[in-house]
C-alpha cells in the first residue's frame, strides 16, 4: 500500500471544487447559442465576432470561449487577424441544438432545474427528503406535480429525457433479444423517444407508451410523428389506475424514483397484467454490489434524494424487488455505459 504522499490531495481537491465550474461553462455556452453559431457559420470566428452576434460583451465571451477551448470542446486556431474559435467533433453531434444525438435539453434542464434542487444537497441530507420545496415554494409530497409544475417544465423535462435515449436506447434495448415481444408497454414512456428506438429496432413490434394524460398530450404533439402506426398511448397514472394488458413491460428510470414499497406496489400490477410467457425489461443506471461505484450511479442517487423519493440501486435489489412481484428467470446486462438493464420472465 503506497504513502499518503503518493497522493496528491490538493490536486484532487481542487479537480472536485471546480467541478461545477466545468459544467456551469458547458451548460452557459449551449445556452447562449455558442456551438450553434459554429456550426452554421462553417467557418472559425473571433471572438469579437461571436459577441456581437449574440449580443454579449466581448470580455465574457473570450474568458467563456477560452474556457470551452480548455475543456475541449472549441479549437482555437492563432492568425494575424487574432484567435479565431471552431467547435470540436464532440460539440457538434452533443452540443448543438440540431444534431440528432444532441444533450442541450437535458443541459438546460439541468442547468435551470436540478442545480436549484442541488443546491439545498445539505438540506435533503438532514432531512432525507427531496427539495421542490425550498428551491420552488412547491409541496415536496409529490415528486411530478412539482417536476411537471407548469407546461414549459414538463415540456424541458420530457425533451432532456428524450435527448438522453438518443444516445443511450439502443444499448439497453440489444442487451436482450426482444424480438419475440410483439405487444409491449413503455410505463411512464414519456416524450416517446425509446419507444421510437423499440420499434426501429424491432420493427414487428408495437409499442404502447403509458404515461399521465397531460404527458401523452404533449408527446403526441410534439415527439412522436403522428405516421408513426406502430406506437400508441394509453392515459394514467400507474399508482391509481389499471395498466394495459401487454408481453413486455418497460419500466426506463422508473423505479429509481420511488421508495421500496412503491416499486413492490408498482411491480405486483405489472405482473399481475402481463401476459403468461411475458416479461418486465428494467433500464436503470445499476451500483455495484457493494456501492463502491459507478461514480456516475453514486451522484445520480444523490440526484433522486434531492428530486424524488427514490435511489440507485444493486443488480440484487433490482432482482429481489422482481422476485417479490412474482417475477422469475431474472438476467442482468451491464452496457459498460451509463444505463443497464434487468429482464425478468413471467
Amino acid at each position: 500500500m503506497g504513502s499518503t504522499e503518493d497522493l496528491d490531495y490538493p490536486q484532487v481537491i481542487l479537480q472536485y471544487n471546480s467541478g461545477f465550474l466545468v459544467s456551469k461553462v458547458m451548460f452557459t455556452a449551449c445556452e447562449l447559442g455558442v456551438f450553434d453559431l459554429l456550426l452554421k457559420s462553417r467557418e472559425p470566428l473571433s471572438s469579437d465576432a461571436i459577441a456581437s452576434r449574440l449580443g454579449t460583451s466581448t470580455t465574457g465571451m473570450e474568458r467563456l470561449l477560452d474556457a470551452c477551448v480548455g475543456l475541449k470542446l472549441l479549437a482555437v486556431e492563432l492568425t494575424q487577424e487574432g484567435a479565431l474559435y471552431r467547435n470540436t467533433e464532440i460539440s457538434n453531434i452533443y452540443l448543438t441544438k440540431s444534431s440528432p444525438k444532441s444533450q442541450y435539453h437535458i443541459m438546460m434542464y439541468y442547468s435551470n432545474t436540478v442545480y436549484l434542487c442541488w443546491h439545498y444537497l445539505a438540506d435533503a441530507v438532514r432531512e432525507g427528503r427531496n427539495q421542490y420545496e425550498r428551491a420552488f415554494g412547491i409541496s415536496s409530497k409529490d415528486p411530478f406535480g412539482a417536476m411537471y409544475r407548469s407546461e414549459e417544465e414538463m415540456l424541458k423535462f420530457m425533451a432532456g429525457q428524450n435527448s438522453v435515449w438518443s444516445i443511450c436506447g439502443r444499448d439497453v434495448l440489444a442487451a436482450f433479444d426482444l424480438s419475440t415481444f410483439r405487444q409491449i408497454c413503455d410505463l411512464g414512456g414519456g416524450g416517446g423517444a425509446l419507444a421510437l428506438e423499440c420499434v426501429s429496432l424491432y420493427p414487428n413490434s408495437t409499442v404502447t407508451i403509458y404515461d399521465l394524460p397531460k404527458v401523452v398530450q404533449v408527446a403526441k404533439k410534439q415527439f412522436v410523428p403522428p405516421e408513426e402506426h406502430r406506437i400508441a398511448f394509453r392515459e394514467g397514472d400507474f399508482f391509481n389506475d389499471s395498466v394495459p394488458e401487454a408481453e413486455l413491460y418497460i419500466l426506463s428510470k422508473i423505479l429509481h424514483d420511488w421508495d421500496d414499497d412503491k416499486c413492490r406496489q408498482l411491480l405486483a400490477k405489472v405482473y399481475k397484467a402481463c401476459k403468461p410467457g411475458g416479461g418486465v425489461l428494467l433500464v436503470e443506471s445499476l451500483l455495484n454490489e457493494d456501492k463502491s461505484g459507478p461514480l456516475e450511479t453514486q451522484l445520480y442517487s444523490m440526484n433522486m434524494l434531492v428530486q424524488t423519493e427514490g435511489k440507485e440501486r444493486t443488480a440484487a435489489e433490482y432482482s429481489k424487488l422482481l422476485k417479490a412481484a412474482g417475477f422469475r428467470e431474472i438476467q442482468v446486462k451491464r452496457t459498460e455505459k451509463i444505463y443497464d438493464a434487468i429482464l425478468g420472465s413471467k
